[in-house]
């Protein structure tokens, strides 16, 4: 497998990952998440790719044709210089993150995962952040055996 910066080709890729994610949360919250509906547009996608603030790798078989992606991560550089409160570090925010349902098991994820761990350790980041849904349990284990633990905690009471 390729781990490499997410291009305009990979667009048909992202575009079907982000379908299997958002039903992954659709079927956890369907209180929160419309179905058959995916978080970016291709517009927004294509604005996000040309983004230096927000990488997003994928992972690729090396004989992939166009298009085909196994995984994903879209990332965000996140930086509060003018905070009162926190002091002014650098965070890669991993903004979303899938495999494809088909090559789950096989390692992609972990893959992926390192990468940007990597990639964020050269670029000079402090820590590297992400959100995982409560209604996702496996995502959660998946996290803590890479070795994150829990930042912080959202709450909330449906009314």
């Amino acid at each position: 497998m390729i781990i490499r910066r997410a291009t305009l080709t990979d667009l048909p890729g992202l575009a079907k990952l982000l379908d299997q994610v958002l039903m992954v949360h659709y079927q956890g919250r369907p209180d929160l998440f419309k179905p058959h509906t995916r978080k970016y547009t291709d517009a927004q996608l294509r604005e996000i790719l040309a983004d230096e603030e927000r990488p997003v790798f994928v992972g690729v078989a090396e004989d992939a044709a166009p298009g085909e992606v196994l995984g994903y991560a879209f990332c965000v550089h996140e930086h509060y210089p003018d905070s009162p409160s926190l002091t002014p570090v650098h965070t890669l925010y991993i903004d979303d993150i899938c495999v494809d349902e088909a090559a789950r098991g096989q390692h992609v994820g972990s893959r992926i995962y390192a990468h940007v761990i990597d990639w964020a350790r050269a670029q000079g980041y402090y820590n590297v952040t992400l959100n995982v849904w409560t209604c996702n349990p496996g995502a959660q284990k998946f996290y803590e055996s890479l070795g994150m633990t829990p930042y912080k905690v959202c709450m909330e009471q449906i009314l």
